[in-house]
């Protein structure tokens, strides 16, 4: 320890030694906890009272744990003894499981055109029926130009006659809805397969 000029010790120095190094966190881990009280949790689960934070994050250090906030909006906030190093490790290989585990869904658009020849259609529907099998939704989109806007009811029938030679693999979510010069319709893929 160190003598100030006073002749007394320097509380800085016993001190410092104990604390460990500062973390680019949310200010609820040890020294950057703000309020003056909180509410004792051990990491054994036992309930030690309220007490002051000085006093609460010098127990937690001589058990050689942290004092984290996990309760920050109850009066007074919830603390707990705990290796934090060790949590937030335990987080992020939680939150990396479940990235690995969820499943992403795409939305694929098709376009078609009112008359369209068989070719092309088979083409499409081969292409459209990949996309539904991978999981991924399909967007079916027709646009009318010129005169083809007086025969909406022919893209519609395309469009009807798609989603039947898909109907094994996929249901149909919206049906074909006109906006303005534009057709679409979209299908799931059944749940299933």
């Amino acid at each position: 320890m160190n003598k100030n000029m006073n002749g007394g010790v320097n509380i800085s120095d016993k001190y410092s030694q104990q604390i460990p190094a500062k973390r680019k966190d949310d200010g609820l881990v040890n020294e950057d906890i703000r309020s003056r009280e909180v509410m004792v949790i051990t990491d054994t689960g036992e309930k030690l009272g309220v007490m002051n934070t000085r006093a609460a994050m010098n127990l937690a250090w001589e058990k050689e744990l942290d004092l984290v906030v996990v309760a920050p909006t109850a009066k007074p906030p919830v603390a707990k003894f705990m290796d934090y190093n060790k949590f937030k490790y335990e987080q992020q290989r939680k939150m990396k499981e479940a990235k690995k585990n969820q499943k992403i869904v795409s939305l694929k658009e098709i376009r078609l055109s009112p008359k369209i020849d068989v070719g092309d259609f088979d083409t499409k529907l081969k292409n459209g029926r990949k996309f539904l099998e991978k999981g991924d939704k399909l967007k079916i989109s027709i646009r009318f130009r010129g005169r083809e806007l007086a025969y909406t009811s022919m893209g519609r029938e395309v469009m009807l006659n798609y989603a039947a030679k898909c109907d094994d693999i996929a249901t149909i979510e919206s049906k074909p809805l006109q906006d303005g010069k534009s057709m679409f319709m979209t299908l799931t893929p059944k749940k299933d397969k």
